[in-house]
């Protein structure tokens, strides 16, 4: 009952436009502190996050201090580049309602790596408030550019049939 709110309702669109809001703007002004200052780098948090593997109670879980270790520092040039661009793009996509629920996906993706990295700040709250996001889906980018472009690919996919209604939750 709660979730087909979360997907249906207008009033509920209007509070989920609130939470995107929020979120967008948390996403670019941290991906733009990080493009406009210029000269980002992760090699300190990411060697953190690695030390924080070790001790009777670790923070990081061995497994993400591996992929830290054998993937992430080693590459640490495209981490560079693709956090403060990616952070920026998921806030602008948030903030424009456009591709909402892929936007908001990588924001969960990036706020659990965040978290696995043995860091909490406002990640956890991101996280329960972008969940409200994922499960509303389209109903959460209804006041902005996903109105639009859902209108525009309706109609233009040629993976529907004529006459279908492009739901598909329905049985065929």
């Amino acid at each position: 009952m709660f979730i087909n709110f979360l997907r249906t309702n207008k009033i509920a669109s209007g509070f989920l436009t609130i939470i995107r809001l929020y979120l967008g703007y948390e996403w670019i002004h941290a991906g733009w502190g990080k493009l406009s200052t210029g000269g980002f780098d992760a090699s300190g948090f990411l060697g953190f996050a690695v030390k924080s593997a070790s001790g009777e109670h670790p923070a990081v879980q061995g497994w993400w201090a591996d992929f830290l270790t054998n993937f992430a520092i080693p590459n640490i040039d495209l981490f560079n580049f693709l956090v403060p661009i990616g952070e920026f793009a998921i806030g602008l996509g948030l903030i424009l309602g456009c591709f909402t629920k892929t936007a908001m996906f990588f924001g969960l993706m990036m706020n659990f790596a965040f978290m696995f990295s043995g860091t909490t700040s406002t990640n956890p709250q991101m996280v329960l408030l972008g969940i409200f996001i994922i499960i509303a889906g389209s109903n959460a980018g209804r006041i902005g550019l996903d109105h639009y472009i859902s209108k525009f690919t309706n109609r233009k996919t040629f993976f529907t049939p004529k006459g279908s209604d492009n739901n598909f939750s329905k049985a065929s």
